[in-house]
């Protein structure tokens, strides 16, 4: 059974095989080394481990307000499914960053009985970020651990990284966002009340409320797949302010409208997988113009899902 633990000290491991970093998004480049952290584990009788981190080190260090692909919860999930025996989500602050590489893998050696460390063409940990390939293979030497570089994983000719699907999704590129996660970016919230509007318009909608850490696609309408009690059903999402409805409204909600869906849906967790983006969001002259267009938007959407 998976587990995720969220102390070093809550992890009662030995002979890991283990990788760290952020890993925003599990992208193509991310699976690429659980793959291998997972069949060298495995293939050796050994617990496939990822030690990550929240808040993102940015928000920290740079005092940024980064909002995330995948929340810590997410990011765990799939990496269970990719194989991955357990991960340990630590809390990123100051003090864990002064942390000099020796500290660090001293502590990662006596809590997991570290055995193989896999990281990623670029990475480096500890204070001034000192801790690279080579800092750590000699490190190794000492606590008795080796170290696996993975080459960077390119998709036409393009590195893929998190920084850059974070930008596809923010403009509302979500297909090709999808291509370098390997899978459609999703957005999973409980259904709120919302104002009813949708409903008098013979187009019921529901609001769903996405967890603040996550990057929210471009405003515009959407075709999606939704996902409740584990079944489909096809969608299209508005996200935006409603400006056909309302004047001076800033924060951006996400409206959802499920294709062949009756039930009631307050208090349930929606799951919404961006396929594509169908348009940026309109003002219409009239509430017929509106639903007329929503009428397109549907059609349209079908020929995605």
């Amino acid at each position: 059974m998976p587990q995720h633990y969220h102390t070093l000290e809550a992890a009662h491991l030995t002979g890991t095989w283990l990788t760290i970093g952020v890993f925003d998004g599990v992208h193509r480049g991310h699976q690429e080394i659980i793959r291998q952290l997972t069949a060298g584990a495995h293939a050796n009788g050994a617990p496939a481990v990822v030690l990550t981190f929240t808040p993102h080190p940015a928000n920290v260090l740079a005092g940024r307000d980064l909002k995330c692909i995948n929340t810590p919860e997410e990011r765990a999930e799939i990496m269970f499914n990719l194989g991955i025996d357990a991960v340990i989500t630590l809390p990123f602050t100051h003090e864990l960053a002064e942390h000099s590489a020796e500290d660090f893998m001293s502590t990662l050696k006596r809590h997991l009985g570290l055995n193989k460390l896999l990281i990623g063409y670029d990475f480096a940990l500890g204070k001034g970020r000192a801790g690279n390939f080579e800092r750590l293979s000699y490190i190794g030497q000492t606590l008795d651990y080796d170290v696996i570089a993975v080459e960077a994983i390119r998709l036409n000719d393009d590195i893929i990284s998190s920084t850059l699907i974070r930008q596809k999704i923010a403009d509302g590129a979500v297909a090709l966002a999808a291509i370098k996660l390997g899978r459609y970016y999703s957005v999973t919230g409980p259904v709120i009340p919302g104002d009813g509007r949708g409903r008098t318009i013979g187009i019921p909608t529901a609001n769903v409320d996405a967890p603040a850490e996550k990057v929210i696609p471009l405003n515009g309408v959407y075709a999606c797949w939704s996902v409740v009690d584990g079944k489909r059903h096809l969608a299209v999402v508005n996200i935006g302010v409603r400006p056909t409805f309302t004047a001076g409204e800033v924060l951006p909600r996400i409206e959802a409208h499920l294709l062949e869906y009756s039930s009631d849906l307050y208090g349930k967790n929606v799951t919404l997988e961006f396929v594509e983006r169908l348009r940026g969001e309109q003002k219409f002259s009239s509430v017929e113009a509106l639903v007329s267009q929503i009428q397109t938007d549907i059609e349209t959407a079908k020929t995605y899902l």
